[in-house]
């Protein structure tokens, strides 16, 4: 599962990333907005929660793609 980690890895570090890794750009638009806008308008005190959460739905997304969308594998 080197998807979803990667999604939620991206977005604790810029939100909004992983969810445009997942190919989700308005998503990650959103979250890019939203997360420094809750950042300075509550002084600092609840931007963590939009960090977590931005991770947490990025790697769900990539979690459902890659159950929808399985990868194919080479049998030899």
């Amino acid at each position: 599962m080197r998807r979803p980690a990667g999604a939620a890895l991206l977005s604790l570090l810029v939100p909004g990333l992983g969810q445009i890794f997942n190919g989700e750009i308005l998503r990650g638009l959103f979250w890019l907005v939203i997360t420094p806008g809750v950042w300075l308008g509550t002084g600092g005190l609840l931007g963590w929660v939009c960090h977590l959460l931005s991770a947490g739905t990025a790697y769900h997304r990539a979690e459902l793609k890659e159950r929808s969308y399985p990868r194919l594998t080479s049998v030899t």
